[in-house]
């Protein structure tokens, strides 16, 4: 009897301290953001924004591994709104993903909260409305996930740590250019570029120091370059993936990316310029801010440090660079290199290729000949429901056609546990940026001219590094390998909020027969219902 007691008592205490150590590391952070409009003069002039509590850019979300985010969103604007949070896995989650396809958009002078953890995830991301233009006035900000405390990172902590979130701008209101674009027409050459919303501001350090800077490209449609001038920049994590770590004098960042860098100050003290210009484009908008060595008395001074001499075949060499650091953890104490992606079978290869048409007269972005158009009724909740009608599971073929262009709200199902390939083939003359919900992918390849299965043995099979936005540069392909491991209904974008908006995405329905919450978790009690989910019970 004597044993039994004590081992009950042992079983108990150590359940107390499975417990309380589960709530050390996974903590509930509670957090109530009010959406309004609110004016600014970001470029010289007077315009409306879109503020997240009175801030522009919105608040750091700043979280560790595991932790769990419970945000109350209050929506105070004229029009329905969402915030989706761009890189962040939802493990098990799509209802907290944030885009029409998962959720109803919150209507004016109402609210929803968020439920949702950073699940196994470190790095540097970003959050910004899903809704119709409203990315183009604001409501963006950074998300930053730091590593547990018992996990190790492959470098020193760093003195401090900045964020930088970069993007091309518009003078016009999001209204305006939504008309723009309802009307048939391509939106005009962004105005400027700021940095953290601005187009001057000054990041300070110390001499000697070495610092992290999180850069994001938070524009709508413009790749940029970063620099720092008379400093080189350390790369050592991409969107959640540790690399090796090489050092740059500038950088490409790609819309809807997210770089993060180790600067040490090693310079003279005095102040340095801090530059993002696009790239690719006749007229190169540039934005500058400082960075003051706090024993400065010297002013920035001399000419910005130079862009990049070439274009596309360099930047094209450069992602080339970026590498999985294989001996490194990320966010589980497991090394990256322990899961050998290029050994798997792939179970389906789909190319896609996007492309401009015209359908009844109006401009329209397609993938393989289908145009995206969003239903009343969120895809995510109609396939829970059951509900008749509302998207397509055979409009997007697995290859593209060449045939007439034609819109539809489409679905390409796919199973849990698939291995695919997917190509981006982009037969236009601009930059296309890719993005995946729910899921990081292995950028196996670039290439240029059309992608051949032949391609597959320039991959990189061995260490490519896992990311969830992919640039695919002007006639030229990129090929991403996918483990689809996160069962739910998943969005495939293009990053470029135009392209977006008219039509170049669809959604990854990955899917199993087997309702568990081991795969994915219940409706939420919070859903907001509309559309033909109206009436309907969980």
């Amino acid at each position: 009897m004597g044993k039994a007691v004590m081992l009950r008592l042992l079983f108990g205490v150590l359940a107390v301290l499975s417990v309380s150590l589960v709530n050390a590391e996974d903590p509930y952070l509670y957090y109530t953001w009010t959406v309004t409009y609110g004016t600014r003069s970001l470029l010289g002039v007077p315009q409306q924004v879109i503020l997240i509590n009175d801030q522009f850019p919105g608040p750091k979300l700043e979280v560790v591994t595991n932790n769990n985010i419970i945000l109350n969103l209050i929506n105070k604007l004229d029009q329905p709104f969402l915030l989706t949070w761009n890189g962040v896995k939802q493990r098990k989650n799509s209802w907290q993903d944030g885009v029409l396809g998962t959720n109803c958009p919150i209507p004016p002078n109402s609210n929803y909260t968020y439920k949702f953890q950073a699940k196994d995830q470190i790095g540097s991301y970003t959050y910004f409305p899903s809704t119709l233009m409203h990315r183009a006035a604001g409501g963006f900000g950074a998300l930053n996930i730091y590593h547990r405390s018992v996990i190790p990172i492959p470098y020193a902590n760093p003195d401090g740590d900045f964020t930088l979130l970069i993007g091309d701008w518009y003078k016009t209101s999001h209204k305006t250019l939504q008309q723009t674009l309802d009307s048939g027409k391509s939106l005009p050459f962004p105005d400027g570029v700021l940095i953290n919303g601005q187009t001057q501001t000054t990041f300070s350090g110390e001499q000697g120091k070495t610092y992290m800077f999180r850069i994001s490209n938070v524009g709508l449609s413009t790749s940029l370059n970063f620099r720092i001038q008379g400093h080189t920049m350390k790369l050592v994590e991409v969107e959640g993936s540790h690399v090796i770590q090489n050092l740059y004098d500038s950088l490409d960042v790609h819309v809807g990316q997210s770089v993060t860098v180790l600067v040490t100050l090693n310079q003279p003290p005095k102040d340095y310029y801090i530059v993002a210009s696009t790239r690719f484009t006749k007229t190169v908008l540039t934005a500058t801010a400082v960075l003051h060595y706090t024993n400065s008395q010297t002013p920035v001074s001399g000419p910005l440090p130079a862009a990049p001499a070439y274009q596309y075949h360099w930047s094209m060499q450069q992602a080339r660079t970026y590498r999985w650091n294989l001996t490194s953890n990320a966010a589980r104490p497991n090394p990256q290199g322990s899961f050998h992606y290029g050994k798997i079978t792939t179970t389906k290869t789909i190319v896609l290729a996007n492309s401009g048409s015209l359908i009844n007269g109006k401009l329209r972005y397609t993938v393989n000949g289908v145009s995206f158009v969003n239903p009343d009724t969120p895809l995510k909740l109609a396939d829970y429901f059951n509900i008749p009608g509302v998207f397509s599971m055979s409009s997007i073929q697995d290859l593209p056609s060449g045939g007439a262009a034609t819109v539809a709200t489409s679905v390409v199902p796919t199973s849990l546990h698939d291995f695919i390939e997917v190509v981006f083939q982009n037969n236009e003359n601009t930059m296309q940026s890719w993005h995946l919900d729910g899921y990081d992918f292995w950028v196996v390849g670039f290439g240029s001219g059309q992608w051949a299965p032949k391609k597959r043995r320039t991959y990189n099979l061995i260490d490519a590094l896992t990311r969830h936005t992919t640039q695919v540069y002007p006639n030229s392909w990129t090929a991403i390998l996918v483990s689809l491991d996160n069962q739910g209904m998943w969005n495939m974008r293009s990053a470029m909020w135009e392209r977006q908006y008219l039509g170049q995405q669809f959604y990854l329905r990955v899917w199993t027969p087997v309702r568990s919450f081991a795969n994915e978790y219940d409706i939420p009690s919070n859903v907001l219902l509309c559309g033909k989910a109206v009436g309907r019970h969980p």
